[in-house]
């Protein structure tokens, strides 16, 4: 065990040790604000405030963790061996920057509280953050932190004992709009025709009515390929199936439907359901509420993982209300189009409200991309952007993420990347 001695406690360091030191290193830690308690302590410690207590294991803070509220703060972004680093202390601290204080900027969103521009949908922009400003939006540097913490410790007090963590791999499905043509309805069905007639889509006008006459599958209905790809495998799979409306009317897709109730019920057998709440219901507690006990219904289980439609995280209330319903995960923490750690960690983590400064029973899981940030990147690219986030992850034991979508394993030769790398994600053999 660690001893910490920290002048004041607050509910930020405790926070943010815990993520550190138990989340990632496995390392289990004590508090202390006693200097006798500290002083007389054999085992391993160090201290962390604004001066050193003697000849201990320092490392200087700065006042993020002590302070309440969110308030715009100038920020230095320095190169630190291969990795970045901020909040730069003094020369007397073991580290060169608060690691601390750094990691809770990132992993409480707290840019996401400040003022800041957003895009047409309401969603904090990659653009308007330190990561990507500051060119480490790629690399979990919290976690890369967190190891170099551990090397130090370690050259201190060699008998620190860190539990194992194994890497994982947790591939997401999105299945916000499973199927092209099927079960629209006859409304949306005759509205898809007067689109292709007016367009003169012929082709598309052929493949709806071999669809609909039941000659053909559904394109966009490869969820039996899906579970083939990985009922046998141990790696963890969530689908998200959307319930509500969302905002674009084509993806919307009525939860009264037979078909999509079976196929969610078929699917529940091998793998775990999670809800895409609808754009509409993440105004309103009461819609949300309805879609969540849509999809019990449906499955018989308790909702455990869910994704807000659009990937709109508004903080602090659409995690507030995830609170309220009592769901256990979260899995929007992903820019929808652009690569890379949008909380700059590769480890799930608690969602603290600085609103309120409580941490709360809301599980964030970070990903590391969705298949449409590749729609710019030539086929060829790919493999190699995903193989370097995966290892980076992996490097630190950390959890890999990739947001996939059930149209992106339609038979072509676009997409025979991605259903190769979706079985070896799938497929990958993991440390145990």
């Amino acid at each position: 065990m660690l001893l910490i001695y920290t002048p004041k406690s607050t509910q930020r360091i405790t926070y943010t040790f815990n993520h550190v030191c138990k989340r990632i290193l496995g390392l289990q830690i004590n508090f202390t604000s006693s200097i006798e308690e500290f002083i007389a302590y054999s085992g391993s410690k160090i201290s962390y405030g604004k001066k050193e207590l003697g000849n201990e294991l320092f490392i200087q803070s700065t006042d993020l963790l002590l302070q309440e509220g969110f308030d715009s703060i100038d920020i230095v972004v320095k190169d630190w061996e291969e990795t970045k680093c901020f909040f730069s202390v003094g020369k007397n601290s073991s580290l060169p920057f608060d690691i601390f204080s750094a990691s809770f900027y990132l992993i409480s969103r707290y840019e996401e509280y400040l003022p800041h521009v957003k895009d047409h949908k309401g969603r904090f922009l990659a653009s308007e953050s330190i990561a990507f400003k500051s060119e480490f939006l790629e690399s979990p540097v919290v976690d890369i932190w967190a190891y170099k913490f551990k090397e130090l410790l370690l050259k201190h007090f060699p008998e620190l004992n860190f539990l194992n963590r194994n890497p994982t791999v947790h591939t997401l499905l999105h299945a916000g709009h499973p199927f092209l043509y099927q079960s629209k309805g006859v409304l949306r069905s005759l509205v898809g025709y007067l689109d292709d007639l007016i367009k003169f889509n012929i082709k598309n006008i052929f493949n709806r009515t071999s669809v609909l006459s039941g000659f053909r599958k559904d394109p966009f209905n490869t969820f039996k390929w899906v579970i083939n790809s990985v009922k046998k495998n141990k790696n963890t799979l969530t689908v998200f199936f959307l319930l509500g409306d969302s905002k674009n009317y084509q993806e919307s897709l009525s939860a009264q439907k037979s078909v999509l109730k079976l196929l969610i019920k078929n699917i529940s057998d091998y793998k775990e359901i999670g809800l895409l709440f609808s754009f509409a219901a993440l105004k309103s507690l009461t819609k949300q509420n309805d879609e969540k006990e849509k999809i019990e219904a449906i499955t018989n289980r308790r909702l455990v993982s869910s994704i807000n439609d659009q990937y709109l995280v508004s903080l602090p209330h659409n995690y507030r209300n995830l609170v309220e319903l009592e769901v256990k995960k979260d899995f929007t923490m992903v820019y929808e189009s652009i690569i890379g750690f949008r909380a700059s960690t590769c480890t799930p983590f608690l969602f603290y409200d600085l609103d309120y400064e409580i941490v709360a029973p809301l599980l964030i899981h970070p990903i590391a991309m969705t298949t449409k940030a590749f729609d710019g990147v030539s086929t060829a690219k790919r493999r190699g952007i995903v193989e370097k986030i995966k290892n980076s992850v992996l490097d630190v034991n950390g959890t890999f993420s990739m947001i996939f979508y059930n149209y992106n394993f339609i038979n072509s030769k676009r997409n025979m990347v991605w259903k190769k790398m979706f079985s070896e994600l799938n497929n990958l053999q993991l440390n145990e």
